[in-house]
């Protein structure tokens, strides 16, 4: 592309050229010379402009332009744009203009004058009043007559006459009430209640006097009355009416529907779950508690030698009966449906089945062969550490999969090629979504605790994570109750299973007895320092985490080694509170539900429900942590007088008849039911756990900012 030559600008070339040129004023003033007066329109001067640079001979040849047209010849769009321009003018025109005022009559604008004006203003109207009463006339006063009274003639005494004399009467002499005063008066309104309102002599409310004494602090308490549990008792021993239907209460479609589309009374099925019909009606009844020993052998179950040895070494010889029934059906590679109350052995049923399937196979990275669902992380640890050292006798790994734990030692193991995953739906479905793991080659599905994790809300999660395993797996199904949400489960992706299912599961155990303590609610919290402060192990329930919190606080003050448990704490604080609680020989434990299902803790001999439950369920669950494995174990709820027969109609719900017993601070009764007695009184401080040294613990220490070299300026 070629540079163009630089030319200077078009005004400075203009002016070049017109150098030597006439100006044009010239030819405006010859034109005005002629007649100044002269307007000249753009037409006529375009036509001198045309004509002027035209040649002669060409100025005679006319050129039609439009100023020259002819006006009686316009287009119809001229007259169009012409009457559009004349209907505007006139519409501004009537806008703009102004308008004459109508006529109105004399009454219209008197009431509009009126109404215009303000108001007159209150301190007007007084001053104008007042001006008007100083002009009013003063009314004279009417002038009196004075009345003129005749003067009476003095009568001596010996000249009047008689008059009548009244009979006279003795005055009756009451003696006065002596009475003294009293040192006090109702204080409340439960005196003035009880002080009769009646009036004595002396008007004053008819009570005994009561001295108020104030409050020494050193004095011992008053000792408190025992409350009355006779009624209590009479019901809880009393049959229950059945006000169901007639129908079989376990199927779900036979209610008789009547008239009545709302009741009162709720139906509450209690600890009764057979409405399942179609997966219970056939079920194996096992007997929990055997009259005769079982000589039956894990080998006779066709158990594998390894695992037979790994048992033998904790001290396990024989079954439970729940495994008897259990463990031939799931070896078989059958889908098991198993019922039973907590304790009762079911981790170690479906546990032995699942490795003894597993046993000789070999897991590929991100593909578990065996996968463990749990609604709560403890529960997950719980059984990890029941399978980690059967599942390392057979050449395989476990690892747990759940909240709060980190992600990479979970992401690391599955790309090892773990082969059993214990894992909670939430965590599971995360990693899922991740890629780090894959359920195609999944050969076995155990859900453990399904209830829990129906009533947690699991349910869309479970079937989510059940979609994406192998269709033609085995699935086990333990839980202490099957609800009507487990019910969806079962029947969506169980085949055909084999149901099993306790006899005695809704009274829970022989060896477990249950108390109701009521008691005064001023005893309740000296009455549950001293049931914390015995011998053994003891967990306490309560509703709330800042429940939780705030009783082990008022327990660690009175002297008692006591741990919190709820959701509300880190999983490395629950971890270490829950094996502190392990370690312990005689500790207390406050817990909310988390701690109910499923955890598993040697030798906790009390359960003390502090804040009963609402649902027989719970009841049934926490009850589970104690009379564990044919162990001995004590249940006992705190009651208050006004709470017995909410917690009677609980306990009858969950199936169970529980004594009721009334109690103060330290009574016999209490002792002998519990073993309370007077905690400590210093202060209980939790001791400073430290960390676990890792492998690579020969490293020397990162020195301070003192200890290291410096670099050179």
């Amino acid at each position: 592309m070629s540079l163009q030559p630089r030319t200077s600008a078009p005004g400075k070339a203009r002016r070049a050229a017109s150098v030597g040129k006439p100006k044009r004023t010239k030819k405006a003033a010859e034109f005005k010379a002629v007649d100044p007066k002269a307007r000249h329109t753009t037409a006529q001067k375009n036509a001198r402009k045309g004509a002027a640079a035209l040649p002669k001979s060409r100025a005679a040849a006319t050129t039609r332009r439009y100023s020259d047209a002819d006006p009686s010849t316009v287009s119809k769009k001229e007259v169009r744009l012409t009457d559009r321009s004349k209907l505007r003018a006139q519409r501004f025109q009537e806008k703009t203009a102004s308008r004459p005022r109508p006529v109105e009559a004399p009454e219209e604008r008197k009431a509009r004058i009126e109404l215009s004006q303000k108001p007159e203003s209150r301190a007007k109207k007084f001053v104008a009043e007042r001006t008007e009463r100083a002009k009013r006339p003063v009314d004279k006063k009417p002038d009196f007559k004075k009345t003129e009274y005749k003067k009476k003639e003095y009568v001596k005494p010996e000249n009047r006459k008689p008059e009548y004399e009244k009979p006279e009467f003795k005055k009756t002499e009451y003696k006065k009430t002596e009475y003294k005063k009293s040192e006090t008066r109702p204080t409340n309104r439960r005196d003035a209640a009880v002080a009769k309102v009646s009036r004595t002599d002396d008007g004053r409310p008819n009570f005994v006097p009561r001295k108020v004494e104030k409050f020494d602090p050193t004095r011992p308490k008053k000792r408190s009355e025992a409350p009355d549990t006779r009624a209590a008792n009479f019901r809880a021993e009393r049959p229950v009416r059945d006000r169901r239907n007639d129908s079989p209460a376990y199927a779900r479609d036979d209610f008789k529907h009547s008239s009545k589309t709302h009741t009162n009374a709720a139906v509450d099925f209690g600890a009764d779950d057979n409405y399942i019909s179609t997966n219970l009606a056939d079920a194996n009844l096992i007997d929990a508690t055997p009259l005769t020993e079982i000589t039956t052998t894990f080998t006779d179950l066709g158990i594998a030698a390894p695992l037979v040895n790994a048992l033998a070494k904790q001290g396990i010889m024989h079954p439970f009966p729940i495994q008897i029934a259990t463990l031939p059906d799931a070896l078989a590679g059958h889908d098991i449906l198993g019922r039973g109350q907590t304790g009762s052995g079911k981790t170690l049923a479906f546990g032995l089945a699942l490795l003894n399937n597993l046993n000789g196979r070999v897991a590929k990275p991100h593909k578990p062969l065996a996968l463990v669902l749990t609604p709560t992380r403890e529960l997950a640890q719980q059984i990890d550490e029941v399978l980690m050292p059967l599942a390392r006798s057979i050449g395989h790994e476990s690892v747990v999969v759940a909240g709060g734990m980190s992600y990479a030692k979970q992401i690391t193991a599955m790309r090892r090629g773990t082969a059993i995953l214990v894992a909670t739906p939430g965590r599971l479905i995360d990693l899922l979504n991740k890629g780090e793991v894959q359920l195609d080659q999944l050969e076995i599905t155990v859900l453990d605790e399904a209830d829990q994790m129906a009533d947690m809300g699991f349910l869309p999660v479970v079937k989510e994570i059940l979609d994406q395993a192998k269709l033609d797996g085995q699935r086990l199904l333990f839980s202490a109750t099957l609800d009507r949400g487990v019910d969806s489960l079962v029947r969506q992706y169980l085949k055909n299973p084999k149901t099993h299912s306790l006899q005695n599961d809704r009274a829970s155990v022989s060896t477990m007895e249950h108390f109701v303590l009521v008691m005064n609610p001023g005893d309740k919290d000296d009455i549950t320092n001293q049931i914390a402060a015995r011998n053994g192990k003891t967990i306490m329930f309560v509703k709330t985490q800042r429940g939780a919190d705030r009783l082990a606080d008022k327990l660690a003050h009175a002297g008692v080694a006591v741990g919190a448990l709820h959701g509300g704490k880190s999983q490395a604080v629950r971890t270490r509170t829950l094996a502190l609680f392990k370690e312990s020989a005689n500790a207390a434990l406050v817990a909310t539900d988390v701690a109910a299902r499923g955890i598993h803790v040697d030798g906790i001999s009390l359960v003390v429900h502090v804040d009963a439950p609402t649902d027989h369920k719970d009841y049934l669950h926490r009850a589970g942590r104690t009379a564990r494995a044919g162990e001995a174990g004590t249940v006992v709820t705190i009651a208050t007088t006004k709470q017995q027969k909410s917690i009677g109609g609980l306990t009858s719900r969950a199936g169970v008849t529980p004594k009721f017993v009334g109690v103060t601070p330290l009574s016999t009764e209490l002792m002998k039911i519990t073993g309370a007695q007077e905690p400590s009184g210093v202060p209980y401080i939790v001791p400073i756990v430290e960390k676990s040294v890792r492998s690579g613990g020969n490293k020397r220490p990162r020195p301070n900012s003192s200890q290291r070299r410096r670099r050179p300026h």
